[in-house]
């Protein structure tokens, strides 16, 4: 059965305007939503977070960070969980098929969990709830994209910073990578011993 997405439509009040980060080399007062990856995990679009300590943790030398805010109302937007849709909607991205029709999508990062199952997931050796239990492990960021013109004209720059300490923000981010590995490891030989 084909997954199928349905955007709503972002009321005003239902969350404060979202305040985001997007770390480059270069200061980028007017994103360009058509710069970039089709086959990213939510398709073509400009990608920002709104935690600011993921965001720094993925700088590197001489990094900027820039500063947004987005004005959601009137949006079409789909949030995701970290659900088997919001896997097959990443699936098929990565392959420049993107599914959805809206302003903005919202939902967890891609991290190794998705390269590390693809496989396992399509050779049938787990079943999809264990599939799924892979997704769930490790930590969870938040991405987002905004994919129209409406949603950019919506996003307001306000500013940005150049980031020092990188090296500490690096160091972090390997600890974790090493602590992901060694649980997605332990869940696998879990699940292959019963």
């Amino acid at each position: 059965m084909p997954l199928i997405l349905k955007p709503q439509y972002w009321r005003k009040g239902e969350t404060e305007d979202m305040i985001l980060y997007h770390t480059s080399d270069v200061v980028i007062s007017e994103p360009d939503i058509h710069y970039g990856r089709k086959n990213a995990d939510f398709g073509q679009g400009f990608y920002m977070t709104p935690d600011m300590d993921f965001s720094y943790r993925w700088a590197w030398k001489d990094a900027v960070m820039n500063r947004y805010e987005l004005d959601l109302s009137g949006l079409r937007v789909h949030t995701f969980e970290r659900t088997i849709d919001w896997f097959e909607y990443i699936f098929h991205n990565r392959r420049g098929k993107d599914m959805l029709d809206c302003d903005v999508v919202i939902g967890p990062i891609a991290n190794d969990t998705i390269f590390d199952t693809l496989g396992i997931i399509s050779s049938g050796f787990l079943s999809s709830e264990d599939a799924l239990q892979l997704l769930q492990i490790g930590p969870e960021y938040t991405q987002v994209a905004i994919k129209s013109n409406a949603a950019a004209e919506r996003l307001r720059w306000l500013g940005a910073e150049h980031i020092t300490g990188v090296h500490e923000y690096r160091k972090s981010l390997q600890k974790e990578k090493e602590e992901y590995e060694v649980l997605f490891a332990k869940t696998i030989n879990e699940m292959t011993d019963e």
